[in-house]
């Protein structure tokens, strides 16, 4: 049986766009992935394809989830981890767009990539888009910073990104790109830097700078207002926190101070990184947060 998996062709595409993000590793706070559900959510995209999980998961790291069926308060359904795209052919968009959510697959990279390609290819896509979130040493008090490439420098500018010179572990987003290169299709990769010291945190800020970058690649009016409360809130919230606890406040200005064009990843354990342990701020932040519930 065909992994892939498409319940209805569209017809009559208009230069479609494929826009995915997969959770885990490429997806620091969550928000490369609430970033690509948000943009299908506002152009109102329905689902018409999947890939099936089986051959690309360990379900005992990557756990189904069972529930009740709607409706039903005795019949539960499983819910697997599966890939879905869903397609918006609105009028008042300027091309087709394709979303595309999963979590990150463990087996198998390379048969995946191929499944997702020959979606592209049928549904004739004119760019694959992936967009990611990376944890860095930022301060959150800064606007969050995009970076990322492409294949079309025309694409790179509209993005606002250039090529970077990371080497390093790289995820399912960075080898779907490579494969998008070795098989002649047009690619594009975006990523949020988000704060390392507040990784556990969904991050609306980090999703909003997403969003805003990319709806004008498919001409798209989104109104953000519901993100932008999130973020004043986020903020409002990191502001208390650093305003009672002098050991984060002095680890916040430490990045501020050293803040630059371009941000450096977070130094993995063991690290040289000249900064205290982010795991310490993370304890010190999650404590606080504890401190605050009302009882």
């Amino acid at each position: 049986m065909d992994a892939l998996n498409v319940y209805s062709r569209p017809e009559g595409l208009r230069r479609p766009i494929l826009i995915m993000a997969f959770g885990g590793w490429n997806d620091a706070a969550e928000s490369a992935t609430t970033a690509v559900k948000y943009l299908g959510t506002a152009v109102h995209a329905n689902k018409f394809a999947e890939i099936d999980p089986e051959e690309f998961y360990h379900f005992g790291l990557s756990r189904p989830y069972v529930r009740f069926k709607p409706g039903s308060e005795t019949e539960r359904e499983i819910t697997w981890p599966t890939t879905e795209f869903s397609i918006s052919q609105a009028a008042d968009l300027t091309r087709d767009v394709i979303v595309g959510v999963a979590t990150e697959p463990h087996l198998r990279w390379k048969t995946y990539c191929n499944h997702v390609l020959e979606l592209a290819r049928s549904c004739d896509v004119a760019l694959v888009l992936t967009l990611g979130a990376l944890l860095a040493e930022v301060p959150h008090t800064r606007p969050v910073r995009l970076s990322g490439s492409a294949s079309d420098p025309e694409v790179a500018v509209r993005l606002g990104v250039r090529p970077t010179r990371y080497e390093g572990p790289t995820g399912i987003v960075g080898v779907l790109s490579t494969v998008c290169r070795e098989q002649g299709l047009p690619w594009a990769s975006l990523w949020a830097n988000v704060p390392h010291y507040i990784s556990g945190i969904e991050n609306p800020k980090a999703t909003l700078a997403l969003v805003r970058r990319v709806a004008p690649l498919v001409g798209a009016t989104i109104d953000a207002t519901d993100l932008e409360e999130a973020g004043k809130q986020f903020d409002s919230n990191l502001k208390e926190i650093v305003a009672q606890n002098t050991k984060i406040a002095n680890y916040v200005k430490k990045l501020e101070s050293r803040d630059t064009e371009e941000a450096r990843p977070a130094a993995p354990p063991g690290g040289t990184s000249d900064l205290p342990p982010a795991s310490e701020l993370v304890a010190e932040i999650e404590q606080f947060l504890r401190q605050q519930r009302p009882e």
